[in-house]
């Protein structure tokens, strides 16, 4: 007889143990919906976080890709043994870039200093290669300052978007063993929703933090790798100047410069 009257309730328990798990969305805008108001305020700084640590990605590569490119075009133009005063004539008239800011910047200030006439005194001359090579140098700086804009987000992304999700991820648990405790019920239809909804906005914060760790230290070393180019290319340009200051007494320049 017992027997008889448990199994009826065995199935009794079975389906509303069904239409509790099938009343819970368990998808992502689901687990939105369901959480709590300061949850959802971590989920969605997460999401935007993650939306424009991505934008930064895209717009980094295209621009250190650009970049790039066209460096190599004026490398090549610049070794090709045309005079740099028509080279540095064409940049003017150009759209900017570093490297094209830095030739330019080195140009300016020797012009500047040989506008009187080519300096004879090799303390003159040094000062001038002196002047020439800070003026680069600070060019260098400028720009680099410049292509690191937004870095500075990806790699707070990438330290505290995890550490936010946790927390969305601690208030959900409190929040899903309170409600356990008020309804008196430990069934899995009453602790799944609320630990899913809890652990949802960790994954959010590992979601942001990784492509923004990632693309930090690729871009990180990209920009760097252009930084030694840029110090490389004035080094080769004060060279040439100097070659060319210490040769115009007999008239023998390495390139035109004047």
């Amino acid at each position: 007889m017992s027997d008889i009257l448990a199994a009826p309730a065995a199935a009794v328990d079975s389906t509303v143990l069904a239409g509790s798990v099938a009343a819970h969305d368990l998808s992502m805008w689901g687990l939105f919906m369901m959480a709590d108001p300061i949850v959802k305020a971590v989920m969605l700084m997460l999401v935007l976080a993650s939306l424009w640590s991505w934008t930064i990605i895209f717009s980094k590569k295209g621009t250190l890709s650009k970049l790039n490119r066209k460096a190599n075009i004026f490398e090549d133009s610049f070794w090709s043994g045309e005079p740099l005063d028509k080279i540095y004539q064409r940049v003017k008239n150009s759209k900017p870039d570093p490297l094209l800011s830095t030739f330019a910047a080195g140009m300016d200030e020797w012009q500047a200093g040989v506008a009187d006439g080519m300096p004879v005194k090799e303390s003159m001359q040094a000062s001038l290669r002196q002047r020439v090579e800070r003026a680069m140098n600070v060019t260098i700086g400028r720009e680099i300052s410049a292509l690191e804009k937004g870095m500075t987000f990806l790699a707070s992304v990438g330290s505290v978007a995890p550490f936010v999700g946790l927390f969305g991820t601690v208030w959900g648990i409190m929040n899903s063993f309170a409600q356990i405790a008020a309804s008196n019920n430990t069934s899995l239809a009453v602790v799944a929703p609320g630990i899913s909804e809890a652990l949802f906005a960790t994954a959010l914060g590992l979601v942001a933090a990784i492509p923004a760790v990632v693309a930090y230290n690729v871009f990180s070393n990209s920009i760097n790798s252009y930084a030694d180019r840029l110090e490389a290319f004035t080094d080769e340009f004060s060279a040439i100047l100097s070659r060319h200051l210490d040769s115009q007494e007999d008239g023998r320049g390495d390139k035109k410069v004047a």
